[in-house]
Parts: C-alpha cells; sequence; structure tokens
C-alpha cells in the first residue's frame, strides 16, 4: 500500500454552497476554497473532504447527483474545479471527493431512461417492482411518476432512485435480482468507471456516503457480506491501479475495514464510544463524558473505543470528526473552553482527525431555522462560513445568501486570528504538537484510567494525555515521575503528586512520561 499519507492526514471538511462566495451569487464556489487554501493549510489540515460537487438539482443538498460526470455550474467551471485541485496539491493538499454511490436524482439521464416503458440498455440499472401495484414491505416505492410499468424503489427521499447492486436474499424473484446476476456487475463497473474518471483527473480518493446500503437484504446489520464483497472488489481496483487513492466510509463499523475501507467514520450512534464521548445529550437521560456537571462514564467510553480499536487497527484507522453536514455543532452546547479539551482529547486518540468547517471557530448550530434543499434538522450546520464582521460574515457580497449568515464578533476568523487565546489558535497549536510527535500515528493506545467522572487517562507510547472536562478539581490515581515534563495544556496543567495525579478543572495536559 502506498497510501501512506493517510495515517498523518488531517482533513477540513468543506460543505462548498457555504465556504466562500467570489460571485457574488450567495452560494460557495470552486474559485472560493482556492482562495482559502493558505487559511487551511494555515490551520495545520492537509487534507480536504469535499461535499458532494456533481451537476446536481440539489433536492439533497448534492446528495442527488444528475450526472457524476460533470461539476455542478453553482459552484464553478470544469476548469476552475481543475484548478482547485492542482493549487490544492502544489501546497501539499490532498483532496478527497464525497462519492454518492447508492442512488442518484430522479432527473439522472441513467434513471430517466430506465423509466422508460420499453426494455432498454438500462432498464435494470435501477430497482424497479414488477407491477404498479407493488409496495413492498420495509422497502420505500415510489408510484405513478412514469410510464414504466412497476415502481420504482428509494434509499432515502422520493428523489433518490436505488441503483441496483442486487440482493443478497431475494424474496421476490419476480423483481429483485441477486447481487451476483448481470445487472448487478454491469453496476459495479459503472461505479469504479466514475471512481476512475475522479481520480484520473487528480483527485486522491473519496469519502463514501452510505456506503453499507448497496445491496439489497444483506445479512445482518453491520456485517453486510454482499456489500462487503463489493467493496473488496473495488478496492483490488485501487491497489492494482490508483495505489495511492483512499477511500473512507460512512459505515461506522468495523466491518467496514475488513471490507476493504482504507477508514470508517466513528459517527454519533446512540451508546456508541463517539456518542458516550462528546454527543450523550442528544438523547433523553443520557450524558457524555464531557457533560461539565459529572454525569457521563469515562469507563463505558473506554471500554466501547478500546474494543473498537483493537478490532480495526490492524486494518486501517478510524475517522473521528468535530461534526459533519449531517450532525449538530457542538456550539452551543458547549463553550470554547470546553470545546478545546473537546478536540484535544479527540485529536489525540488514535485516530485520522477531520475538522468540519467553522468548528475551527466554534460556529454555532442554528437551531430552528427553515429547511432549504430538504436539510431539514441538518439545516443549522450548514450556515456560512464566519470569515469576519463584514457583510454576511465575510462570506459573500450578495443580498441574499444560500442560508442568512451569522454575525458574531468573537465567532469570525479575522477576530481569533488576533486574539492569542482564541479556540482558532488553540486548534492551529494542537494540529502542530500533534504533528511534531511520531506517537499520535502510531497504533499505541492504553487507557490507564477511566472511572466515572474523574479524570480520563490514556497513554499514547511515550505519552500520557490527562483531561478533566468538569468544573471542579479532581485526582487520579496515577503516579508519574515529579519532573515528569508537561509537552502541551489546556487550562492549567495537571500536577503529579506522591499517591497520584492532581488535576485543575476544565484542563487537558499531556506529559512525556
Amino acid at each position: 500500500m502506498r497510501n501512506n499519507w493517510l495515517k498523518s492526514a488531517v482533513f477540513y471538511q468543506i460543505y462548498p454552497n457555504s465556504f466562500n462566495d467570489t460571485n457574488g451569487d450567495g452560494y460557495g464556489d470552486f474559485r472560493g476554497i482556492t482562495q482559502k487554501l493558505d487559511y487551511i493549510k494555515g490551520l495545520g489540515a492537509n487534507a480536504i473532504w469535499l461535499n458532494p460537487h456533481y451537476d446536481s438539482p440539489f433536492m439533497d443538498g448534492g446528495y442527488d447527483v444528475r450526472d457524476y460526470f460533470k461539476v455542478s455550474s453553482r459552484f464553478g467551471s470544469e476548469e476552475d474545479f481543475d484548478e482547485f485541485l492542482r493549487t490544492a496539491h502544489a501546497k501539499g493538499i490532498k483532496v478527497v471527493l464525497d462519492l454518492v454511490p447508492g442512488h442518484t436524482s430522479e432527473q439522472n439521464p441513467d434513471f430517466l431512461k430506465s423509466a422508460e416503458p420499453v426494455e432498454n440498455e438500462m432498464y435494470d440499472r435501477f430497482i424497479w417492482t414488477k407491477g404498479e401495484w407493488d409496495f413492498p414491505q420495509g422497502f420505500k416505492a415510489i408510484s405513478g411518476r412514469h410510464n414504466r410499468k412497476g415502481n420504482y424503489i428509494v434509499n432515502f427521499y422520493s428523489t433518490q432512485p436505488s441503483l441496483n447492486y442486487g440482493f443478497n436474499r431475494v424474496d421476490e424473484p419476480s423483481w429483485q435480482m441477486s447481487y451476483k446476476s448481470d445487472a448487478a456487475k454491469k453496476t459495479r463497473e459503472w461505479l469504479k468507471s466514475v471512481m476512475r474518471f475522479w481520480l484520473d483527473r487528480g483527485c486522491d480518493g473519496f469519502r463514501v456516503d452510505m456506503a453499507d446500503s448497496l445491496v439489497k437484504n444483506d445479512g445482518e446489520q453491520g456485517e453486510k457480506p454482499a456489500t462487503s464483497e463489493l467493496w473488496s472488489e473495488v478496492r483490488a481496483m485501487l491497489d492494482e491501479e490508483y495505489p495511492d487513492a483512499v477511500i473512507i466510509s460512512e459505515w461506522s463499523n468495523p466491518q467496514s475495514l475488513r471490507a476493504g475501507f482504507h477508514a470508517d467514520f466513528m459517527l454519533d450512534h446512540h451508546g456508541k464510544p463517539y456518542n458516550l464521548l462528546v454527543r450523550g445529550e442528544e438523547e433523553p437521560d443520557t450524558y457524555s463524558y464531557f457533560d461539565a456537571n459529572g454525569r457521563g462514564d469515562a469507563q463505558k467510553f473506554a471500554e466501547g473505543f478500546s474494543a473498537w480499536y483493537n478490532e480495526v487497527k490492524d486494518n486501517g484507522y478510524i475517522a473521528l470528526l468535530s461534526c459533519n453536514h449531517d450532525t449538530p455543532r457542538l456550539a452551543p452546547f458547549y463553550s470554547q473552553e470546553q470545546l478545546k479539551l473537546v478536540y484535544a482529547t479527540l485529536y489525540t486518540l488514535p485516530c485520522v482527525p477531520f475538522m468540519y468547517y467553522g468548528d475551527e471557530i466554534g460556529m454555532k448550530y442554528i437551531k430552528d431555522i427553515p429547511s432549504v434543499e430538504c436539510g431539514f434538522g441538518r439545516t443549522g450546520s450548514r450556515t456560512p462560513m464566519q470569515w469576519s464582521m463584514g457583510k454576511n460574515a465575510g462570506f459573500s457580497d450578495a443580498d441574499r445568501t444560500f442560508l442568512p449568515a451569522e454575525s458574531d464578533k468573537v465567532v469570525n476568523v479575522e477576530a481569533q486570528t488576533k486574539d492569542k487565546k482564541s479556540l482558532l489558535n488553540f486548534i492551529k497549536s494542537l494540529f502542530a504538537f500533534r504533528k511534531s510527535r511520531e506517537e499520535f500515528i502510531s497504533r499505541d493506545l492504553e487507557f490507564v484510567h477511566a472511572v466515572g467522572s474523574e479524570p480520563l487517562v490514556y497513554r499514547r507510547g511515550k505519552l500520557l494525555c490527562v483531561v478533566n472536562p468538569r468544573s471542579v478539581k479532581a485526582t487520579a490515581p496515577v503516579v508519574i515521575p515529579a519532573k515528569a515534563p508537561v509537552l502541551f495544556s489546556e487550562g492549567k496543567p495537571a500536577k503529579p503528586k506522591k499517591d497520584g495525579l492532581e488535576v485543575p478543572p476544565f484542563s487537558f495536559t499531556v506529559f512525556e512520561a
């Protein structure tokens, strides 16, 4: 495997609609991203995950692709995209695109061809029932939209017809095809052609949307043997033809790495490690470890993370995110001081870090904002990047923007760049420290102390990390030399005592011990 760059990658995720508008139309664009590449590099990131950039009617924020081989004119020209790629690479920044393999837009030409009443070359590219009165249990079937006899299956919204990768368990032979059928194999080859097109154009890999959703009726949740077989085939193609390319899955299960992905997101699923660490409050009567009042449980997090990590560490990487386009931002649920501790903990665990645009300055999740492009509850995490106190927070000169921009004297790049104690400057120092120590790209992890709401202590090789998310001083029964050097800290650093560590409130410390 030549793609060793992933182990030291720090990703910055960009939702292109909302990042930087250079032509005044109210939407971000490729030129706007290119203009800010030095900012991204200065942050300490060396890779970008770009949300869908394809031609789309944007009925689901671009996750309804009309043409997989064309960029959206909303974001600029084909030349603008290629210039973005060239400039990013010249600055040492990798670019990973969003791959949407499970469904297309209902305006996709292949789907419209398959919807014709007469059998043709695209007839089996999508999943259609046998008759127009078929409404199979367990599937979303859309009826009465086309002249073809039968209804089409969708993955999510009615505008997103499912591509036909076949079925592992065939319950209705009249319309369900095996994943080993010729039609399903042709869809696999089509998917590979999409990937080859963008890899040949210069991208460095893909984040794969809903990676576990392709083959239907596919075993127990998580394992999905037929879908795993499909991705193993894709991985073999990459290893042979594009050995530097990476694929990162939205699967959130160790099976994804066994199936061939290089990394997999640990997502915010209830009761899972990421949720237990930092997002438990999103469910009734649950709390994360970072609850300032001490209602979380470090042990549950450490046990869950260790089990997951031990299962995947020899196959690939866990991707840990600050947030993403589908997830509420952590602010204002946490203060900027708390966010420093959250990010310090997340990104000193063994992982590939992902920072969502604006999280580095503590942009807030906006509740109850009207839905745009089917964002619904996700819309509040997609507002324009806050660059300054200028018009539309420095995002755009337009009179009306994609989503309303939030004006905040503290939460903007210009203000935080000037403030040495800002969240932005902390993130820069954190990523610089992370880059300076090989321990953070090693496979070493030991949870030394993880009990209730007490300080969490974990070892990465020669480094000992100590965090106290509570608003009161605490102790941890971990004895280290009194003169162990403090290499990095936020808040007052922890102090070694004869009987353990004395850990100040709201603090994070890294010792060489």
